[in-house]
């Protein structure tokens, strides 16, 4: 079975887990961004003076690999209106390096879908709707559901979606969406756009638009909805789980982030700055951490309900959601419907 879209094997994790490596790496090349999406885990979407140059980003991807990485997910801000991007794929692609890419589709023209079916780059275009009014509300960007689907054209040019050429679609789960992500799904499928659905992580701009928010008996029905969609219709079997639909999460055992200013943190969730890549190199900075120690030892760690839940062996909830709700990484996430049904007293109404 492979996990959390990494395409990596659990003996593969393991085996990384045993001999301190890593399999991927996450990077934001700039914090700039055209979209303003309303459940952005970014504050902030604007670039810095002191983001981290292009000889500094080749460099900690060079230690990236040296560590055992063998894929790259650029992340943003939107990496599309990255200037230097073509340049940065052309650099993974002379180190093969596998990529995945996660865009609003901004600038995604021919030029690009090109370079990035040259590379085989797994694109991820982030879609939340297929209703205009709700995506571009979304996205707080006027013309967003335009821009996705020129995207998806020019992708499609260029010979997206194949057996080499991986396409997929970021949808957070969301109070406006909601209803119509079993057809959104289907489409997907229709379409052999594999469909990324999550739980939005509580936090940033999300922690303020609350009208986003989905209960956790919602969010359980949809899963078990879409399982059983998955099952019968497409003969994918999956149990349902969060924070991902049909996949696990297992990132901390074999990722972790590196910001557009050079910090390193576990995920985009647990926003802990570890230490700064232009300080130490990466290599000492994951080996000399204890939240990273802790988070890899997490059958031990991990408290409360999430601790003990029949599934601790092979899950660990979102630790973002735990660390931005209640401030403790290593606390049960709020957010599983399993972590309500065993925290709620007896009698009380919960998702079971």
């Amino acid at each position: 079975m492979q996990l959390y879209n990494l395409e990596f094997t659990e003996e593969e994790i393991r085996e990384a887990v045993a001999a301190d490596r890593l399999l991927s790496m996450e990077i934001e090349f700039s914090r700039a961004c055209n979209f303003r999406c309303a459940y952005c885990y970014l504050a902030d979407r604007t670039a810095h003076a002191d983001e981290l140059s292009r000889e500094e980003i080749k460099e900690v991807i060079l230690q990236a690999k040296e560590l055992g990485a063998r894929k790259i997910i650029i992340l943003g801000g939107e990496p599309s209106i990255y200037p230097h991007l073509i340049e940065m794929l052309r650099f993974l692609g002379s180190l093969e390096l596998k990529i995945e890419i996660f865009t609003n589709g901004t600038g995604v023209d021919g030029e690009l879908a090109a370079v990035l079916a040259e590379e085989k780059a797994r694109v991820v275009v982030k879609m939340n709707s297929r209703d205009a009014r709700v995506q571009d509300h979304l996205a707080g960007k006027k013309g967003a559901f335009e821009i996705i689907g020129q995207a998806l054209e020019h992708l499609r040019r260029a010979g997206y979606p194949s057996q080499e050429l991986f396409l997929a679609a970021s949808t957070v789960i969301c109070r406006q969406n909601l209803e119509e992500l079993p057809a959104l799904w289907q489409w997907l499928r229709s379409q052999n756009i594999e469909p990324y659905f999550e739980i939005l992580t509580p936090q940033a701009n999300a922690l303020e638009n609350t009208w986003l928010n989905v209960d956790p008996a919602e969010l359980r029905a949809l899963f078990a909805q879409l399982s059983i969609l998955d099952r019968e219709r497409y003969g994918r079997i999956w149990e349902p789980q969060p924070p991902l639909v049909g996949n696990k999460c297992m990132r901390h055992q074999v990722s972790c982030v590196v910001t557009a200013g050079g910090e390193v943190m576990p995920c985009v969730g647990v926003t802990i700055a570890l230490d700064n890549i232009r300080k130490h190199r990466l290599a000492d900075i994951l080996r000399d951490s204890e939240v990273v120690r802790n988070l890899k030892n997490y059958r031990q760690m991990i408290k409360g309900p999430c601790g003990t839940c029949e599934k601790s062996s092979e899950c660990y909830g979102c630790r973002g959601a735990a660390y931005q709700l209640t401030g403790d990484y290593l606390a049960s996430d709020p957010t599983c419907w399993r972590h309500r049904a065993k925290a709620a007293p007896t009698g009380s109404v919960c998702a079971q």
